[in-house]
C-alpha cells in the first residue's frame, strides 16, 4: 500500500504569501490592478491570479501607464521604479518582502555613506534576477554582481569590499565566496561580508533533505524561474536520487511511481500548496489505475 505525503514545510514563504494577499485584497475592491513582473515564479499561480484580474506588465509597459495601481512583488524594485510611478501618478501597492527591503536599505546606506569615493559593493547573486536588480539599483547601478567563484577575479582587491548576498542564495555558497575573496584581499584593504540570506529558504535545506531521505520517491513541484526552487531541488536530489522536478501534474510519469511505497511531494517557497495537492491527487489516480492503492500521508498539511 503506497502512501503519498505532502511536505508540511513546503509552500509559500512569508514574503510571497504577503504579496499574494495584498493582490487579492486589491482585486476584491474591483478595478484594474497591474503587477510589475510575475508576482511569483510559478506559472500556475500567476495564471490563477490572472483569472481574477491581475495583469502582469514589464518595466517598459510601466513607463506608458498613468493614473493606475501597480503592485510591486516581494522581490523588490530599484529607486528608478518609484520615480517612474511618481511621475506617472501611479499608486504603488508595495509588497516588497520585509527581508529584501531591509537588505536594500543596508546596501543603500553602505553605498551612500558619505565617503569621497563610492564603496565597492559586491552582491553574490543571479545577474538579472528581479531581487538583484533592485539591490543593484540602490548603488545607482554600480554594484558588482558575482554569480560564482569563477567571477571573483572582477573584484578590486586593493579596495575595501562590502559583500552582500541575494536573499535566496545558499549559505554554503556564500561561505565559499567569502572564503575565496578573503584570501585575495591585499594589504590595507578589508573585506566586510554580511550574511543576508533569508532563513525561510536556508532553514528549509536540512528539513527538505530529511524529507527526501524518508521517502522512496520525491516529486518536487517548482516553476522554472524559481531560484530558491533550484537550490532546494538540488538538495533533494542529493539526498535522494529518486527525486523528480516538475512544474505541475501534467509532467508526472507513471513509471516513476512503480514499486514505490513512500512518495513525497514538496516544493519551493514559490510553490502554492494547492498545486502540490493537485500533483498528489494526480499521482494517486495513476497508482489507482495501476492497481496500487494510495493512502494519505499522516503529516500532510492542507494550508494554502
Amino acid at each position: 500500500m503506497a502512501t503519498i505525503e505532502i511536505d508540511s514545510h513546503s509552500g509559500f514563504c512569508f514574503g510571497v504569501t504577503r504579496a499574494i494577499n495584498k493582490a487579492e485584497e486589491e482585486l476584491a475592491k474591483g478595478g484594474h490592478l497591474y503587477c510589475l513582473g510575475d508576482i511569483v515564479h510559478n506559472a500556475s499561480e500567476v495564471e490563477r491570479l490572472g483569472d481574477k484580474g491581475l495583469v502582469t506588465i514589464t518595466h517598459e509597459q510601466l513607463k506608458q501607464l498613468h493614473n493606475v495601481k501597480v503592485l510591486l512583488r516581494a522581490h523588490g524594485e530599484p529607486p528608478s521604479t518609484y520615480e517612474i510611478a511618481r511621475r506617472n501618478n501611479i499608486e504603488i501597492i508595495d509588497a516588497t518582502c520585509p527581508v529584501v527591503l531591509k537588505l536594500q536599505q543596508r546596501i543603500n546606506n553602505t553605498y551612500h555613506s558619505g565617503s569621497e569615493t563610492s564603496p565597492q559593493v559586491v552582491i553574490y547573486g543571479k545577474r538579472g534576477h528581479a531581487e538583484v536588480n533592485g539591490l543593484v539599483g540602490q548603488t545607482d547601478g554600480n554594484a558588482l554582481v558575482i554569480e560564482n567563484e569563477d567571477e571573483i577575479g572582477k573584484i578590486d582587491y586593493s579596495r575595501d569590499v562590502f559583500l552582500y548576498s541575494q536573499t535566496t542564495k545558499s549559505v554554503q555558497g556564500l561561505g565559499q565566496i567569502v572564503d575565496q575573496v578573503g584570501k585575495r584581499m591585499q594589504a590595507g584593504a578589508e573585506l566586510k561580508s554580511y550574511d543576508t540570506i533569508c532563513r525561510a529558504v536556508a532553514n528549509r535545506i536540512p528539513q527538505i533533505r530529511e524529507f527526501a531521505r524518508s521517502h522512496d520517491l520525491i516529486l518536487f513541484v517548482c516553476g522554472n524561474k524559481s531560484s530558491n526552487g533550484k537550490i532546494l531541488f538540488a538538495e533533494c536530489h542529493d539526498a535522494n536520487p529518486e527525486s523528480h522536478l516538475i512544474s505541475d501534474e501534467t509532467q508526472l510519469d507513471a513509471s516513476w511511481l512503480a514499486g514505490k511505497e513512500r512518495i513525497g511531494v514538496c516544493g519551493a517557497t514559490s510553490t502554492p500548496m494547492w498545486l502540490m495537492h493537485r500533483v498528489k491527487e494526480a499521482a494517486a489516480r495513476m497508482l489507482a489505475s495501476a492497481g496500487t492503492h494510495a493512502v494519505q500521508g499522516e503529516k500532510e498539511d492542507t494550508k494554502q
